[in-house]
């Protein structure tokens, strides 16, 4: 009797950075090894390979996630966002720009997991989540102020070699109040239409 086969293959899609991927793969297969090995998307980064330094990090369905740690299978249905996916075209992403222009970087090998972290900081502080150094996790108590101290907190799962911490702080502070920024003019723009209707 011949032995039972040690893995399985199987065929997924992958919706990654808006494109879907249909490739096949060992069921064992980590997201990460499926994006740089299968797909040649190779701007998310393999550093400890055990979900410590935040190299690998993406976004799954708007969520943090080191891709180390996650089975390509399991993410199968999910909308995954990798470094290749932040920009517009030619246009940087506003977390991009502010660690380009606060040299938020130095080897930049840590780069595109710190980006798609900030990203995910950004969002997570915005919808009011709390971290282990928010002073008042109370829900009345509304959002907190994204202070250096919150920022280091939310972004400590992403390791720097080179020691970038104090340029990265800066330059995840500058997206956040470029987003923020954006954001109301965006929403008084929207409200514009409904003023001018009103006075006439």
């Amino acid at each position: 009797m011949a032995p039972a086969p040690s893995s399985t293959y199987s065929a997924i899609t992958l919706n990654i950075n808006g494109e879907k991927y249909t490739l096949p793969v060992d069921h064992r297969t980590t997201l990460l090894d499926a994006l740089r090995e299968h797909l040649d998307l190779t701007g998310t980064k393999k550093g400890c390979d055990q979900g410590q330094c935040g190299a690998c990090t993406v976004l799954l369905d708007g969520r943090r996630a080191v891709s180390c740690l996650q089975l390509a299978v399991a993410a199968e249905g999910r909308a995954i966002t990798t470094i290749e996916g932040v920009a517009e075209g030619e246009r940087l992403h506003p977390v991009q720009q502010a660690f380009l222009d606060l040299d938020g970087y130095q080897c930049g090998y840590c780069t595109p997991g710190q980006i798609c972290s900030a990203l995910g900081v950004i969002e997570e502080h915005a919808a009011g989540w709390p971290s282990a150094v928010t002073a008042d996790v109370r829900p009345e108590a509304g959002v907190p102020q994204l202070t250096a101290e919150e920022i280091r907190e939310r972004m400590s799962g992403n390791l720097c070699r080179c020691g970038a911490y104090v340029s990265i702080v800066q330059a995840v502070a500058r997206a956040a109040a470029t987003q923020t920024a954006d954001t109301r003019a965006s929403e008084l723009q929207a409200a514009e239409p409904d003023t001018k209707e009103a006075a006439a």
